[in-house]
């Protein structure tokens, strides 16, 4: 008996005023465009949002750079990713 796939596209609701479709007829391709995805439920969830209310940064403000909710929400993207080392993460954001 053969397999039957589906090669059809699937939408997903628009992110910053793009498309986002998934389609498996592209051949090699990076999976890293799922971090779009994982955003999504981020912003519905509030997953960053809650995990970053329990640090308290103890930081000068004057050095602060990037709040605690965004240095959570970098590693969280980067695990869900399968980036888990952080020296990983400078390339990712270019």
């Amino acid at each position: 008996m053969q397999t039957e796939c589906s090669a059809g596209a699937y939408e997903f609701p628009a992110s910053c005023g793009r498309r986002v479709v998934a389609r498996f007829d592209g051949g090699r391709m990076s999976s890293d465009g799922g971090v779009i995805l994982v955003k999504q439920a981020d912003d519905i969830l509030g997953l960053s949002r809650r995990f970053a209310a329990c640090f308290r940064d103890k930081r000068h403000p004057g050095f602060v750079e990037y709040r605690v909710e965004d240095l959570v929400r970098q590693r969280i993207m980067g695990l869900a990713l399968g980036y888990e080392d952080l020296n990983d993460h400078d390339a990712l954001r270019h």
